[in-house]
């Protein structure tokens, strides 16, 4: 799955697609053959402190691109368009040229240089693992750190995602700033209030 024939290859995954608010994260990361951390895997299946340890451990010996879509971006097109542009922000802040880019998923980002998609990719690619990880964990860090200002809808704890929490605070608080006005249940608590105040 890593060979390109030498070449450079990079792993290129998203976090934070579902979620009803936050950015989309991406990462893009170019392992060391010689350095590959162990226990890589698909960021979903490893607890936070695992996801934690290797974060720090491919930080140290990969080189990392991370990129994201903004709210705003995401409801000005669609989620899968804000994610693959994330992807390509990713491959821009690697700061490297690579031969190949092995894509999570079956949509390739706009990129300049060759993609593959792989389905699941997460799990059959130590670079898309990596990637996984890197993505998954600066996006958590990211909610959390906006979860301070906004603490009762719990993005420390669901990252955003629609858990039971979050309902119950979009409906008693409305909607903030970071939340993606596009996403039905969004939608739904701002048709609530434009009814309200018409």
């Amino acid at each position: 799955m890593e060979s390109a024939n030498g070449g450079v290859i990079a792993g290129i995954d998203e976090a934070g697609r579902g979620p009803w608010a936050g950015p989309v994260v991406a990462a893009a990361v170019i392992l060391d053959a010689e350095r590959i951390p162990e226990g890589l895997n698909d960021s979903k299946k490893l607890t936070a402190k695992v996801r934690e340890k290797l974060f720090d451990q491919i930080m140290e010996c990969a080189q990392v691109g991370v990129g994201q879509s903004s709210v705003a971006e995401i409801d000005a097109s669609n989620i899968l368009a804000a994610t693959l542009q994330a992807m390509a922000r990713s491959v821009d802040n690697l700061g490297a040229e690579i031969d190949l880019a092995l894509v999570d998923g079956n949509q390739p980002p706009p990129l300049g240089c060759p993609v593959e998609t792989v389905v699941k990719g997460d799990g059959k690619s130590l670079s898309i693992a990596a990637a996984s990880i890197i993505a998954k964990v600066t996006r958590d860090r990211i909610m959390t750190n906006l979860a301070l200002e906004y603490p009762d809808f719990g993005w420390q704890r669901n990252s955003g995602y629609g858990t039971a929490q979050h309902a119950e605070a979009l409906e008693n608080q409305g909607i903030t700033p970071h939340h993606r006005r596009s996403f039905a249940p969004v939608r739904k608590r701002i048709a609530k209030d434009s009814a309200a105040t018409s």
